[in-house]
């Protein structure tokens, strides 16, 4: 019998997992990581001696609740830890295991790929010591480490007050926060963001606790350039030049839309996430009988949120499949995950997109790092009257790198909006293609 998978081992997938196994379903879990929990509950490796608390703050918790969840259903579950799902075709996943290809085909398919950072190109993001926000909190949480000695954080959402204040909790020297928000954005959305007090009051805690603790936080700042020449020797915002020798940025949070785009579901424009999503109903399901979304990787949320939305989805699941579900909980589930949506909104509306980043993005600025493309480049395609993200691709191969265009692919589509004088939202989206990830050569294929 063909299997139930749940792809990504987060809050969404463990979730799903767990309450599939309850309803006697024992699901096949597969995730690229070594250690399950997902970047928000990213676990240490083992050895490691910081406590839980030094590491997740106030989700120490919910952290160690994900993990010994995890640990729990591991045994009795098909988990598929170091697990690469790089295709997917014909109700089949072709995936990579410690060098060794494999695939499986499904019932049906959860899918809860979460979300990596959004970037916003600028002068010298490409030299030594530039990460993004969600890479220096892996290095922190996974090898305990920093990135630097003395590190700025820039950009914008709630991630950066968090893995500023993470690394400044664990010693590292933070030299100062740049938040491209004005402080008038944030006070603008206090009535929304009033709707979820206790995560209102976090971000409230880790802003406070920075200044606090003697560390500048520049608000309506935007970084403008980041100098070095073997590394990062310094940033640039205003009239100012902040010396350091590492950087993390990024402009909040983009969901990873590829695996389900080559699943054929179907997408829409979010003008809430700015983004083309994989369409979804209120439990979870998609435009694809069979496939089911859930967590960040269909619009971002948090963890709290792709918690429930993993419960949700796999009690959609069950119930397509005729088995018996409580829809009182159901319906609760949905109430809940509509009040986090409002908060989102909330979220928008104190940090807002930077508009203003594409007309201002110089044309030697790398845009598509893999590939070498600028700006300009892009600039230049588009002034060819060519204004299709693809079709722009097809003559400049911005997106056709290692990244997929995980990295560029929106910063190239803001650059290609402004210079055709369209909405983002029309020069459409980046087709996902396999492989969704580079695969080595020596791939063995199993027989």
């Amino acid at each position: 019998m063909k299997p139930i998978v749940i792809v990504g081992a987060g809050p969404a997938g463990i979730s799903a997992a767990r309450t599939l196994l309850d309803h006697g379903i024992r699901p096949c879990l597969v995730d690229e990581n070594l250690r399950g929990g997902g970047q928000i509950y990213r676990r240490q490796p083992p050895g490691f001696q910081r406590t839980a608390k030094q590491i997740y703050g106030f989700d120490a918790r919910k952290a160690q609740a994900a993990h010994n969840t995890l640990d729990t259903l591991a045994p009795l579950i098909d988990y598929r830890p170091d697990t690469l799902v790089w295709n997917a075709e014909d109700d089949r996943l072709d995936m990579l295991n410690n060098g060794r290809a494999e695939s499986v085909d499904y019932a049906q398919i959860i899918v809860a790929t979460g979300a990596t950072d959004r970037i916003l190109p600028v002068p010298g993001w490409t030299l030594p010591g530039v990460y993004s926000l969600g890479a220096a909190q892996i290095a922190l949480k996974y090898q305990g480490c920093a990135i630097g000695e003395r590190v700025a954080f820039c950009g914008s959402g709630p991630l950066l007050y968090l893995v500023a204040y993470q690394y400044a909790k664990a010693g590292a020297h933070v030299v100062a926060v740049l938040d491209s928000a004005p402080f008038s954005a944030q006070c603008r959305a206090l009535p929304a963001l009033l709707g979820q007090p206790a995560t209102l009051a976090k971000g409230m805690y880790y802003r406070a606790w920075l200044t606090a603790h003697g560390i500048p936080v520049h608000q309506g700042a935007t970084l403008e350039q980041i100098d070095g020449e073997q590394r990062v020797s310094a940033i640039r915002f205003g009239q100012r030049t902040l010396e350091c020798d590492a950087v993390a940025f990024a402009h909040a949070l983009r969901s990873e839309t590829q695996l389900a785009d080559l699943l054929g579901c179907g997408f829409a424009w979010s003008a809430l996430n700015r983004a083309w999503l994989p369409q979804r109903d209120s439990a979870g399901r998609s435009s694809v009988a069979g496939v089911y979304l859930a967590g960040d990787g269909a619009g971002i949320m948090g963890a709290d949120a792709a918690h429930m939305a993993g419960e949700r989805a796999a009690l959609a699941l069950l119930e397509d499949r005729g088995v018996a579900i409580e829809q009182r909980r159901a319906a609760q589930l949905e109430q809940q995950l509509a009040s986090i949506q409002r908060f989102r909104h909330g979220l928008e509306t104190a940090f807002p997109f930077p508009e203003h980043w594409a007309a201002q993005a110089p044309d030697a600025v790398i845009v598509c790092r893999c590939e070498e493309v600028s700006a300009g480049d892009v600039r230049a395609v588009v002034d060819e009257g060519h204004w299709e993200i693809n079709r722009v691709k097809a003559h400049c191969r911005v997106g056709m790198g290692r990244c997929q265009g995980r990295m560029c692919g929106l910063a190239a589509a803001e650059i290609v909006a402004e210079r055709s004088g369209r909405g983002v939202e029309q020069v459409g989206r980046l087709r996902g293609q396999a492989p969704i990830k580079p695969l080595p050569f020596g791939v063995q294929v199993q027989p």
